[in-house]
Formats: structure tokens, C-alpha cells, sequence
């Protein structure tokens, strides 16, 4: 039976958490921080243009269908999903709580977890690469548009589309593309020191992480929140994902996927994006009094989709070596 056990950097998010409700950063320590944070996210989306190697996206492009599919699922059917909590929220849950909601439906795929647990699971590795990555690339203008056609259908607010669209070309599209520019020149480097994309990923996290919490305390929107309002988020956020696995399992059997390709869509389309869900939250949502209640969902979210994913990803392999053919039932 496997060990469930929780990883170091989801005890630096906790401590995070924890750091910024004791000691929250105020005044002039607070507008220093919130641009260090926007520096930094930039930093981040240089980073990952630079390393993401193109020829691994080529090789999976001609999989359009099962691309289709990945992309189906994580930007329409997983808003489906979410769209009826409004309406039915709105007399139990905070408002910008459903909002984060809505802006955790509208995110794209995870890239590193949703790769690692296809990998694990013995799926479609290049594929799994082409979708996550795809569905970044295309999820940093797509998220904002898919939020706005959200929020007009559920009558909430929060953010100005031509204004988040704008900053997300200047702090995150234009960093990607200019690391992707110079990827010929540092990409044997990179190549060789993957953990300093990832620690990079895991500082500017921490930081956002940090000052989106330290915000909500210093604005008092804590003592608002009922602990029952957080353990509610706990229980939608796994659920959420439940029906997101059980569907996609479903649709790829109903579709005639092989079973590699089964497990590429599964990991890929349940997955929403930590590493660009807080960076673009924090661009699109920065002057929110929210702020805190909104990035909620998707810090939920990442460490239930981690748990369960990992456990989902070691089914499918202990399948594969009992049967010969990785599956999971």
C-alpha cells in the first residue's frame, strides 16, 4: 500500500501561510514586496521560455485529437463543472471564494505534475508534454478571456479584461517569448541545472504565496472567513477533482483513446496550474481587497490534486505491472 507522504515544498507553502498571518509586511514593506513579486513573476515566465525545449513540443503535435480532447477538458468542461456553484453558493460561500472558483475553472493544465504523473502512470510521456505546455502558452491569454465570459454569465466582478490582458503580454508573455529567443544560447545550461527553473518557480510561489495572505490579514479579511467557509473549499476542491477524473477516464474510454493516451488526458486535464494560476492572480487581481479568498481555491486545489494524483499515477502502474497494460480499474 503506498506511504502518503506530504513533499517539502507544500510545508514552505504552509510555512508561508503561517509567516504571513504572524508577521504580514505593512506600508511601505508592502508596496516593496508587491513589486518584488511582480519583478519576480516575470523572472519566472523568462525562465520557463527559455527552458522549454521546442523540439518536445514538436513531437507531440500531431496528436491533434488527443489534444482537442486535454483541451476540451480543461477549458470548457471543467468551467461547466464549476459554473452551477454560483447560483447555488452564493448564500454559503464569500463572494470572491466563488470567484476564485471561477478563475480556478478558467486556468490551464499543470506542466511538471501533470509530465511527472503521466511519466509515473507509464502514459503518453511526449504528448503529456506538448498539452501542459500548449495549454500554458495559450492559457496565459485564454484564462482572462474564459474568466470575463464567466463572470458576465454569473454577474460577478473583480477585474478589468482589456487591463489584465495588457499586463499579462507585458509581465508574462513577453518574458516567455524573450526566453524562448534565447534558449539556443542557454538551454545546455539549463538543461544541465534543472533545479534552478524549479527553485526559481518555488522563491517567486512563496513570495506571491506570502504577500497574497499577508494582504487578507492586514485588510482583516480573515476574521470574516468561518472555518467552516475553508473546510468547505477543501471538500469542493476534491470533489471538483473527482468528477473532473472520472469523467475524463470515461470520455477517453467512450473515445477509443489507447490507454498511454488515456493517462495523458487524465493527468493533464484534471490539473490546473499552480505555477501560473498565482502569477496571473497576481497580475489580474493584485488591487483586490480578495485577493487572499481568490488564490484560495487554486492553493487547495494544487496540494489535493498532488495527493491524489500521486496515488491515482502509482494505480495505473502497479496495473501496468500486474496486467501488462497500465489501467485504472
Amino acid at each position: 500500500m503506498a506511504r502518503l507522504r506530504i513533499s517539502p515544498f507544500t510545508w514552505l507553502i504552509l510555512g508561508a501561510v503561517v509567516i504571513a498571518f504572524l508577521w504580514p509586511a505593512k506600508g511601505e514593506a508592502a508596496i516593496w514586496m508587491g513589486h518584488m513579486t511582480t519583478a519576480g513573476v516575470a523572472l519566472l515566465f523568462f525562465v520557463h521560455g527559455a527552458a522549454l525545449p521546442r523540439q518536445a513540443v514538436i513531437a507531440g503535435l500531431t496528436q491533434w485529437r488527443l489534444h482537442l480532447f486535454i483541451f476540451s477538458i480543461t477549458f470548457i468542461i471543467f468551467p461547466l463543472l464549476v459554473l452551477p456553484l454560483v447560483p447555488i453558493g452564493r448564500s454559503w460561500l464569500p463572494a470572491d471564494l466563488i470567484l476564485g472558483f471561477l478563475y480556478l475553472a478558467a486556468l490551464p493544465s499543470a506542466v511538471s505534475s501533470s509530465i511527472a504523473f503521466t511519466a509515473i502512470a507509464r502514459g503518453n510521456v511526449p504528448a503529456a508534454v506538448c498539452s501542459a505546455a500548449g495549454s500554458n502558452v495559450f492559457g496565459m491569454m485564454l484564462t482572462p478571456v474564459l474568466l470575463s465570459i464567466m463572470i458576465g454569465s454569473s454577474a460577478e466582478g473583480g477585474f478589468t479584461l482589456i487591463d489584465a490582458l495588457q499586463d499579462i503580454v507585458l509581465i508574462m508573455l513577453l518574458p516567455f517569448g524573450a526566453g524562448q529567443f534565447i534558449r539556443s544560447w542557454v538551454a545546455r545550461w539549463l538543461d544541465s541545472h534543472p533545479m534552478f527553473s524549479e527553485c526559481v518557480d518555488q522563491v517567486v510561489l512563496l513570495l506571491i504565496i506570502y504577500v497574497a495572505f499577508a494582504q487578507s490579514v492586514v485588510d482583516g479579511l480573515w476574521q470574516n472567513v468561518p472555518s467552516v467557509v475553508l473546510l468547505l473549499a477543501i471538500v469542493l476542491c476534491f470533489v471538483l477533482l473527482m468528477l473532473v477524473f472520472a469523467l475524463t477516464w470515461w470520455l477517453s474510454r467512450q473515445l477509443g483513446f489507447s490507454t498511454g493516451d488515456e493517462i495523458a488526458a487524465v493527468f493533464c486535464g484534471s490539473k490546473k496550474s499552480l505555477a501560473s494560476g498565482l502569477p496571473m492572480a497576481k497580475v489580474m487581481f493584485a488591487a483586490h481587497p480578495g485577493f487572499g479568498l481568490i488564490v484560495l481555491p487554486i492553493i487547495i486545489y494544487n496540494q489535493v490534486q498532488i495527493i491524489v494524483g500521486a496515488l491515482l499515477a502509482q494505480r495505473y502502474a502497479e496495473r501496468a505491472e500486474e496486467g501488462g497494460t497500465a489501467s485504472l480499474v
